[in-house]
């Protein structure tokens, strides 16, 4: 059956850390550290039976506290994604937050929950093990109102699926946009391009942007469009689409609309990522309305990965569930407001197979 391990990672502040691995009896192995509830590796089997790490990545803790701005493998929040001018309104009150990409708060400021020490306790059941990662933001924490009681728990099972659980409660009116930031190689981390990977989503809308990368508002079709993934294509392909969009974001870097119900918040397939030459294959299922498709445009060589290959653009591609970008700005857009009294839940599955 699926089981759970810890071992000693390293020390923060003089305290001892432990990382986590859960596997299973197919060999699927994912390590979890708790400084930013981050996927460290996960190694799956190609068709052939050989493991690889298939998840972007540094080769320790400390790494990840020293240089992790690509956000490598770990829960973005409390807001993740984009936030137009550092700054929303609710309930007749504006909060400001600090601006950590020019004039934007990207996933939940300076100090948001990739960059802190969350609690950690090991979980298991008959045909699944995991890990659930705790930690409260204390009110005014990066900008945002409300003490938050937030808790991720990684889950995975003989069936291949790693499941991704959110919750959350306020004490204040606040907004949340919670996801995991991984970037997937199917091919093996370190590698090269995942330009050759094939991708498909049930996403017929997208979000444009303008030029700071914030939604325009509109729910445009992706007919006729680099972002049009409703069959399977080629993802490099894509990425160096002459298009103003493509450009604009150097590369793919755009939120996609699932298609689903107004209101329906029920858990579906969402989209496929495969690996030809590998026979990897990752099937993603969410609650959530959006996918946040990111291609690594701003890995550029300088970060060396836990292979000990330097990254570069194209090396991973991100498919992160969650709300839309900049919502707490856009009433038109599902609302990311959490209020006193309320229970944010929100699950994520990633599926490995092979072919």
């Amino acid at each position: 059956m699926a089981e759970v391990s810890r071992k000693h990672a390293g020390d923060i502040e003089g305290k001892p850390v432990d990382g986590f691995t859960l596997a299973n009896q197919n060999g699927l192995r994912v390590e979890i550290l708790p400084w930013g509830a981050t996927i460290k590796s996960v190694w799956a089997p190609d068709r052939d039976g050989n493991l690889a790490n298939i998840v972007l990545g540094f080769p320790d803790l400390h790494a990840y506290i020293e240089r992790n701005l690509p956000f490598f493998g770990c829960v973005a929040g409390r807001y993740a994604n984009r936030i137009a001018g550092g700054a929303f309104t609710l309930a007749g009150q504006t909060y400001s937050l600090p601006k950590n990409a020019g004039t934007l708060t990207l996933h939940g400021g300076v100090r948001g929950f990739d960059k802190r020490l969350w609690s950690a306790e090991p979980l298991t059941a008959n045909d699944s093990a995991g890990v659930r990662l705790t930690r409260v933001s204390p009110d005014g924490e990066e900008g945002f109102p409300g003490n938050l009681t937030a808790e991720v728990t990684y889950t995975l099972d003989e069936a291949n699926r790693l499941r991704i659980d959110y919750r959350a409660e306020t004490d204040r009116p606040t907004v949340l946009n919670l996801t995991n930031h991984g970037y997937w190689n199917l091919a093996g981390e370190g590698s090269g391009t995942a330009d050759g990977h094939l991708l498909q989503l049930n996403a017929s809308r997208y979000t444009p942007t303008d030029e700071r990368q914030i939604p325009t508002g509109e729910l445009a079709p992706v007919a006729g469009t680099p972002f049009d993934f409703t069959t399977a294509s080629e993802f490099g392909a894509r990425s160096r689409d002459d298009h103003p969009q493509v450009r604009l974001a150097l590369g793919i870097d755009h939120n996609v609309v699932i298609d689903r119900a107004d209101g329906d918040a029920s858990l579906i397939e969402a989209g496929v990522l495969s690996d030809p030459e590998s026979g990897r294959t990752l099937t993603v299922w969410t609650t959530e309305p959006g996918i946040q498709v990111y291609g690594g445009n701003y890995l550029d060589g300088s970060l060396v990965g836990a292979c000990g290959r330097a990254y570069r653009q194209g090396d991973g591609i991100a498919l992160e569930t969650q709300h839309f970008p900049d919502s707490p700005n856009q009433p038109a857009f599902p609302s990311t407001v959490l209020e006193p009294g309320a229970v944010f839940t929100s699950t994520t599955l990633f599926v490995l197979s092979t072919s």
